[in-house]
């Protein structure tokens, strides 16, 4: 009965997370809403490919919490990801803006999909001609 009970506690400890609870007060439903969109559009800067509600990152609590404060300050969503993106650049944000930075980044799909096409097109005319 003891090793039973022993093998029960160990799986639980091995699959229980601990995770942080926001505890922030909004002014309305609304405001909750739109700040928890807004912490899920900007990225961790830790963790790789985790938003700022996914991650358990402290740097993403906080980050989430000023998020709130400025939600619950009034400021609209483009001067909060305005601030971010001044204080972290582009990287925060997982919609990168289309500028002389970012053009390989929004050409490169383009890019591949005009030379797959061609390379497909080639091909099936050279061996029409064969």
């Amino acid at each position: 009965m003891k090793r039973i009970l022993f093998l029960m506690f160990s799986f639980i400890a091995l699959v229980a997370q601990a995770e942080m609870v926001d505890t922030f007060q909004f002014h309305s439903d609304s405001e909750r809403i739109r700040a928890i969109n807004l912490a899920k559009s900007l990225r961790c800067l830790q963790c790789q490919n985790q938003n700022l509600v996914e991650s358990n990152a402290s740097q993403a609590y906080k980050l989430r919490i000023e998020v709130y404060e400025m939600v619950n300050q009034g400021k609209s969503d483009q001067e909060i990801i305005q601030i971010m993106t001044d204080r972290f650049g582009d990287f925060v944000h997982y919609q990168p803006p289309f500028n002389p930075q970012t053009w390989v980044l929004w050409g490169m799909p383009v890019g591949l999909l005009v030379l797959l096409f061609s390379l497909i097109f080639w091909r099936t005319r050279r061996k029409q001609n064969d």
